[in-house]
C-alpha cells in the first residue's frame, strides 16, 4: 500500500493573509507545495482547504482538493475531516505536508511515511535534524525533540533540550553535541484511522503549555517515530519576508 500526501490550507493568516494563494513564479503557493509533495511518489495528494477560492485555485492547476470545515482548530482537525471525505482505509499512510512549504523535499516526505509503514508500534511519524547553532537551540519558535533507544520520540519542546547540566550557566549556555540537540520539522506521517482519532482525543495541559499539538499523542501513551536527516528543510513561509526570499529563489 503507498501512501497519500494530505495538504492542510487555512486561507486566514494573522502575518500573511490569503496565503495558500500567495503568488511564486505564476502559481498559488498550495500548488507550488502539492507538486512537491507529488515527486515523492504519493499515489494521491490533495488539498484540504477551508475556502473555495483555494479549491478552485487548486482545481485550476490539475491538483485535488477538498473543501473543508473553516471552524477547525487546527490542521490535524482539517485532515481528520478530509480523511471521511475521501473514504481511506484505516491502514492508509497519510503524510501531513504544511501548505507553506513550498520548498519541502520530496524525499523527506517519503522517508517519513517509510518510517511509519516500519513501525508498526507508531501511530505516527515525524522528521528532525541536527541543531548547530546556539541561537536555534535558544530560540522558543524553534521546537527540540529528545528521542529515545529506538528512536521514539521522549518530549517536543520550546525551550532548549537536552540541557547540559555542566555546560555553562543559564546566562552563558552551550550547544549540546552528544547528543546532538534536534530541531523537529512539522512534518507528519500517520494511520487513517489514529488520524480520524486524534480530533477526539483529550487535549493535554502540557500541549497548552508548550503549545505543541504533537505533546497530546505522547500524553496519551501513543508512539512517534522520528526520522532524523543530515540537513534542514527548504525554507518555509511564515511572513512577508519568508515570501520574498522564496519568491526570489523561483526567479
Amino acid at each position: 500500500m503507498g501512501f497519500v500526501v494530505l495538504i492542510p490550507a487555512r486561507l486566514a493568516s494573522t502575518r500573511l493573509p490569503g496565503k495558500p494563494l500567495a503568488d511564486i513564479g505564476g502559481l498559488p503557493m498550495v500548488v507550488r507545495v502539492a507538486q512537491r509533495a507529488a515527486l515523492s511518489g504519493a499515489t494521491q495528494v490533495v488539498v484540504a482547504g477551508d475556502d473555495p477560492r483555494i479549491v478552485q485555485a487548486c482545481t485550476a492547476h490539475g491538483v485535488q482538493a477538498l473543501l473543508t470545515r473553516s471552524d477547525h482548530a487546527s490542521g490535524s482537525d482539517r485532515l481528520a475531516e478530509a480523511c471521511e471525505l475521501l473514504g481511506l482505509d484505516g491502514d492508509q499512510v497519510v503524510v501531513n505536508v504544511q501548505g507553506d512549504e513550498p520548498l519541502i523535499d520530496p524525499q523527506l516526505i517519503r522517508d517519513c511515511a517509510e518510517l511509519l509503514r516500519r513501525r508498526s508500534d507508531c501511530v505516527m511519524s515525524t522528521a528532525a535534524h541536527p541543531i548547530d547553532a546556539l541561537a536555534d537551540y535558544l530560540d522558543p519558535n524553534i521546537v527540540k525533540v529528545v528521542l529515545d533507544a529506538q528512536g521514539l520520540a521522549l518530549y517536543f519542546s520550546r525551550a532548549p533540550i537536552p540541557w547540559r547540566r555542566d555546560g555553562g550557566s543559564a546566562d552563558r549556555p552551550s550547544l549540546p553535541q552528544k547528543p546532538a540537540a534536534l530541531r523537529h520539522v512539522g512534518l507528519y506521517a500517520y494511520r487513517a484511522a489514529f488520524l480520524r482519532a486524534f480530533p477526539t482525543l483529550p487535549p493535554a495541559e502540557i500541549e497548552g503549555t508548550e503549545a505543541l499539538e504533537q505533546l497530546r499523542v505522547l500524553w496519551h501513551g501513543k508512539r512517534i517515530a522520528v526520522h532524523v536527516s543530515a540537513q534542514a528543510p527548504g525554507t518555509g513561509v511564515d511572513t512577508p519576508q519568508d515570501l520574498q526570499r522564496v519568491r526570489a529563489l523561483f526567479s
